[in-house]
């Protein structure tokens, strides 16, 4: 098998590459939902899952999942670090395939409609994401996401942030009910974007504190179960004014989406 070099032109660093099965099914499962109608109007169904890891399982099970949506798909795992692109070769086949790169993304020209980067950006320094969050905006179809988040190791809990050729659009929280005790533990897997910002004074501070006090005032329906209960903390939030983008379909799956500019680093006074 030959060897991959890296190519002096990829943008980025090489990052810690830890990963496990399984442990990114929760913006999977956002992918191939709401978001399947891009995938299905896409005149290129190309996906790139950018950053894998020292593993290339999430790719593959990113590829297995949107191939129930559109079978003609084609997913690249782009990695920089290229121990782990020639470690991921053999599992290359049919419509999935992997190759040496960074930000820059080597796709010849072609404009991916999803690109997923999971536990990549966290790893840099809060005055580079803008930047490489630009770079690959750039690269879009024009009905294409970026999806920039954060998981724990198995993947209970979650957060992205995701952004068309434009700007970002939306940010959502999704963990497994019974692995907290108040929405706001998922603080530590804030996005690079946030995560620094989760501070009174500016939004989403605001927002996560909003969803505790919602998810106090549920308690009454513990009895009935958390499910019940996180979907009275998103009726009482949207009530309230809050800009959520998804519907009690979603909530059920403990998973919540707001309008990005709730969210945005700034005070929000």
């Amino acid at each position: 098998m030959p060897q991959v070099r890296r190519s002096p032109q990829s943008v980025g660093s090489i990052t810690r590459g830890t990963t496990n099965p399984n442990r990114l099914r929760r913006v999977d499962r956002w992918l191939a939902g709401p978001q399947a109608v891009r995938l299905r109007a896409a005149h290129d169904p190309l996906v790139v899952d950018l950053g894998y890891g020292a593993a290339p399982v999430t790719a593959v099970e990113l590829f297995e999942r949107l191939s129930r949506v559109r079978e003609d798909i084609e997913l690249i795992g782009i990695e920089i670090d290229p121990l782990r692109v020639q470690a991921a070769l053999p599992l290359s086949r049919d419509r999935l395939s992997f190759r040496q790169g960074g930000f820059e993304l080597p796709l010849a020209g072609r404009r991916p409609v999803f690109v997923r980067a999971f536990n990549v950006l966290r790893q840099y320094g809060e005055d580079e994401y803008e930047a490489h969050w630009e770079q690959v905006q750039g690269a879009l179809a024009p009905e294409g996401l970026f999806i920039d988040g954060t998981c724990d190791e198995i993947g209970r809990r979650a957060t992205w942030v995701a952004l068309d050729p434009s700007g970002p659009v939306s940010f959502s929280i999704s963990m497994r009910f019974g692995a907290f005790a108040l929405p706001s533990d998922v603080a530590e897997r804030l996005p690079k974007a946030l995560i620094h910002r989760n501070i009174p004074g500016e939004r989403v501070h605001g927002f996560l504190a909003a969803m505790d006090k919602a998810w106090l005032d549920a308690a009454p329906l513990s009895p009935f179960g958390n499910r019940q209960r996180w979907n009275a903390m998103c009726a009482a939030l949207k009530d309230a004014g809050w800009p959520l983008l998804d519907s009690p379909s979603r909530w059920r799956l403990g998973e919540i989406t707001v309008g990005w500019n709730a969210v945005r680093p700034g005070d929000s006074a």
